[in-house]
């Protein structure tokens, strides 16, 4: 059977209805238009994972990220989306409550596998790395740089692919030291008031920890392996009549949504199977995970939607994208957004 949904107090407060059922065994979500005529179908999406309001964030991470992380310390490239309507739960599924066991999101809950790995490893040296970059109005920043004016290119080597030239990266020793690292670079992030969130991110934010190991092998000899996991932030992705966007206001959402539909296009182009061009360069976002999208690296995106139908369009947005850009290749994880409490 499907669960309800929880709304907002705000959206309770002002009459807005709950248009979202999930049937969470079949991983089903259904969507009904509010303004359809009665006897009229709900539209229909099914993914690998869905989750509502009553599922715990250590579920959601050991279903859905644990195996990504797990790949980076084996060696290869991961990549974890957060997607969606700004004040859906973004922030909540990614972040959480860090001081909370209970409600620590994806990154408190993947730097402590990465350490816990690290210290029950024997026989092996590690090195963690950690360095945060955002994307905004298509100009890159260093996070963690003390002069955060000045802007970063894309370069590209043959023997290392695409890198961000003067990028800081910073080695990292425990839990408590990335999450330093972590939460200057949180400090400096550009956000400015809309309407659909007075603390709304509006850049692309890029978490990114390199995890080096080195070991003796069978042959006498040393060897070193490298994985990469990159934790993006995306932007909100609702519609800029919804945001009341003006001026800076509405240039940012433009270069939003032309970076969103560019990495859509990247990724329904990998999927697809039939494309003979992949369009990397279309983006600074999808040019700089060029070598974490493709190839054997491994990928998955948590959306998230607003289940009133104040939130219909950017809902249906939404859940289209995912479907039919990630297709059946990728992961796709889905996240309903939590109770007003709890994303707190």
């Amino acid at each position: 059977t499907a669960l309800p949904i929880s709304m907002s107090e705000k959206e309770t407060k002002e009459g807005n209805e709950r248009i979202v059922e999930m049937d969470i065994a079949r991983g089903c979500v259904q969507v009904l238009n509010p303004k359809s005529r009665s006897g009229e179908r709900p539209k229909e999406f099914t993914f690998d994972a869905i989750y509502d309001w009553n599922s715990k964030q250590m579920d959601l991470y050991v279903e859905t990220f644990q195996s990504i992380v797990e790949s980076v310390l084996e060696g290869y490239n991961g990549t974890i989306f957060a997607y969606g309507q700004t004040g859906t739960g973004k922030t909540y599924t990614m972040e959480g409550i860090r001081n909370d066991a209970e409600q620590r999101g994806v990154i408190p809950n993947s730097f402590d596998h990465i350490f816990t790995h690290i210290a029950r490893s024997h026989d092996q040296q590690y090195l963690v790395r950690a360095s945060y970059l955002e994307i905004y109005l298509e100009q890159v920043r260093d996070l963690l740089s003390k002069d955060q004016k000045k802007r970063l290119e894309l370069k590209e080597r043959p023997d290392t692919g695409v890198y961000v030239k003067d990028l800081s990266s910073f080695v990292t020793k425990s839990v408590k030291e990335i999450e330093h690292v972590m939460n200057v670079g949180n400090q400096n992030r550009s956000v400015g008031r809309t309407n659909m969130n007075e603390h709304s991110s509006r850049s692309h934010a890029i978490f990114i920890i390199t995890v080096e190991c080195s070991e003796t092998g069978a042959d006498g000899e040393n060897h070193i392996r490298v994985g990469k996991l990159n934790l993006v932030d995306l932007a909100g992705s609702e519609r800029q009549s919804k945001t009341g966007s003006q001026g800076e206001r509405f240039q940012e959402a433009t270069k939003i949504n032309l970076s969103l539909s560019a990495l859509g296009n990247v990724i329904h182009a990998l999927v697809d199977g039939k494309s003979s061009h992949v369009p990397y360069r279309d983006s600074k976002l999808t040019r700089l995970l060029e070598d974490s999208l493709g190839g054997n690296a491994k990928t998955v995106m948590v959306a998230t939607i607003g289940p009133s139908d104040y939130n219909f369009e950017e809902t249906l947005t939404t859940l289209r994208y995912i479907d039919w850009k990630w297709g059946d290749q990728l992961g796709k994880a889905f996240g309903i957004d939590m109770p007003i409490g709890l994303k707190r």
